[in-house]
């Protein structure tokens, strides 16, 4: 996969595949997941793996914004361990959330109440 696209560590490629196991464990049954869904899905694998060091991790696997998770997944997808479907497209996972926002200020800190 590295080869194809030499931007993602590989570990990269695996955090994606493990945070859409993750999101589908949390699914009365499996299917297909949007770009967004998948995207928020990461992010919520990667706050409950790597808490406060989660765009830390993530960045060091070259991993910045929805768009670098996008390109991952069609990466997985042209390589074949991903399927698609027809209306699926890199678009939707353009500005789906803002990293710095969502790993830092907005960072659900266990007994701190946000007014």
């Amino acid at each position: 996969m590295g080869r194809q696209d030499d931007r993602y560590h590989e570990r990269g490629y695996l955090f994606v595949l493990a945070a859409l196991e993750y999101a589908q464990g949390k699914l009365a049954a499996r299917r297909h997941l949007s770009g967004g869904e998948l995207a928020w899905a990461c992010r919520d694998f990667a706050r409950e793996q790597f808490g406060l060091l989660a765009p830390t991790v993530l960045g060091h696997w070259g991993i910045a914004s929805t768009e670098d998770l996008g390109r991952i997944v069609f990466t997985l997808i042209d390589v074949g361990l991903l399927a698609s479907q027809p209306t699926d497209k890199p678009a939707d996972f353009e500005r789906v959330y803002d990293f710095a926002e969502v790993f830092r200020a907005d960072y659900p800190w266990p007994g701190v109440e946000r007014g």
